[in-house]
């Protein structure tokens, strides 16, 4: 069967770019081995995120009496039932996104994708045709040799979104969005969680003022957090605790948990889907792509986590869509990797964009910069969420390098920056942008201001 365009992986890059390639009027196929969605709908950021809802929820009623309400009896968390909505947060996006295949007239071909020439692709055995296959096969987590996962005392995220019961103790190795987020979820509900970063900082691509600031709020949570330490090896012991060789500012030193959850990163999923037999390029686990997502093989394409830049879902999707308006002849915007928005989901959550503080000083590039604390927010205060800041760093010009925010609702305020930063806004222009009263968004206006010394608290 012969079809315009084959995309392997229907996440967050797949089944966008087949949409995309829908609407410009051509027929399209889209491979998948498991879920509609891939990973991220399924096994990542939405269900994550239902889990991470339901914590906060859990603990808005433990501080109830800070509110002025009574609650009558205990709260506790039921993890069966948390991870239950979880699950049927998933499907519903799933079956959602099986709606907008069929609705936009895309055959879902459920199978492994291989490709085997130029323009040809196998499907479990049946043979597929089409001008342009764009592979967006995706990421699975990594595993390191000196922690072997055993999927029941040493998990993965995978794992970590589907526990039956709360573990007693867990070690969470690795400080980025996904060991950070799963550690605030496990110590809401009251696990003693310990953060092994092998880093100098938790959250160690952040800025830094950020970066002590989550740990503070980590520490708040009775979590513990060791920088600075290497894992030299993880066993289990006759009893069935997991036994964690470190290294750290301390020297050497065994700690025990009831679970490890393994969060050092991701690793392509290249294997097997015909890319060396086709002599298609791959360096240090990546394909190699322009800036239109074309590999040195014509007709055969690569967008998300294989190939480089951020993993991230809305990175993937930028990438889909300008991938296929490439091959549809659009001439899109190739896409800028200096204003992706990356959003951590604790509480308080994380939200950045652009440059750093560090990153600006190792350039010698001059800067301003401007903080607006959230103590200072009305809304926030209202709120009781007054923990975190909006931070801003302006060059000489006045245009935005970078955000960097933590706080509550953060990831949602991010959206402004962004679209300052792509569009060259300055800080007078942001400064001078009304924005409403009260509201946590006043921040970044306040923030603004204050990189030219003209601050107002609310």
């Amino acid at each position: 069967m012969k079809y315009d365009i084959i995309i392997v992986g229907s996440g967050p890059g797949g089944y966008v770019a087949a949409i995309r390639a829908a609407q410009l009027g051509k027929r399209v196929a889209l491979v998948e081995r498991a879920e509609a969605g891939g990973v991220c709908l399924n096994w990542g950021c939405i269900p994550t995120k239902a889990l991470l809802k339901s914590a906060q929820v859990y603990n808005y009623c433990t501080a109830a009496e800070h509110y002025g309400l009574a609650l009558e009896g205990t709260v506790r968390p039921d993890l069966e039932k948390i991870v239950a909505r979880s699950r049927g947060v998933a499907e519903t996006m799933s079956k959602g996104v099986q709606f907008l295949l069929k609705k936009n007239g895309i055959e879902l071909l459920h199978g492994f994708g291989r490709l085997t020439a130029p323009g040809r692709i196998d499907v479990d055995g049946i043979a597929y045709e089409a001008d342009h296959i764009i592979l967006a096969t995706g990421a699975r987590p990594r595993e390191m040799p000196f922690m072997p996962v055993d999927g029941k005392h040493v998990i993965t995220s995978r794992q970590a979104l589907a526990l039956t019961r709360l573990p007693q103790s867990m070690i969470v190795v690795g400080s980025g969005a996904i060991g950070s987020e799963f550690a605030w979820f496990y110590a809401s509900l009251g696990v003693r969680v310990t953060i092994v970063e092998y880093l100098p900082r938790l959250m160690p691509l952040e800025d830094e003022e950020v970066s002590k600031a989550m740990e503070r709020a980590f520490r708040k949570l009775r979590a513990a957090v060791l920088t600075s330490t290497t894992v030299k090896a993880v066993r289990v012991n006759a009893a069935g605790a997991c036994e964690v060789e470190i290294e750290g500012k301390k020297g050497s030193e065994t700690l025990t948990a009831e679970t490890v959850l393994s969060a050092v990163g991701i690793q392509s999923n290249l294997e097997g889907i015909g890319l060396e037999e086709l002599g298609v390029q791959i360096d240090r686990g990546k394909v190699l792509v322009d800036e239109y997502y074309r590999t040195n093989v014509p007709g055969v394409y690569a967008i998300g986590d294989i190939v480089p830049g951020p993993a991230l879902a809305h990175v993937a999707s930028a990438e889909g869509i300008c991938c296929v308006e490439a091959i549809c002849g659009l001439d899109p915007e190739p896409v800028d990797y200096s204003t992706i928005p990356s959003c951590i989901f604790t509480q308080p959550e994380v939200a950045s964009v652009g440059m750093t503080e560090q990153q600006l000083q190792e350039k010698g590039m001059p800067y301003k910069v401007g903080r607006f604390p959230f103590t200072a927010s009305g809304k926030a205060t209202a709120a009781g969420d007054r923990d975190g800041f909006v931070k801003l760093l302006f060059g000489e010009d006045g245009k935005l390098l970078g955000a960097h925010m933590v706080g509550a609702s953060v990831t949602e305020m991010l959206a402004e920056p962004t679209l300052a930063r792509t569009l060259g806004a300055t800080a007078h222009q942001i400064a001078r942008t009304v924005h409403a009263h009260p509201t946590m968004n006043e921040a970044v206006m306040e923030a603004a201001e204050a990189a030219f010394g003209a601050a107002i608290h609310l």
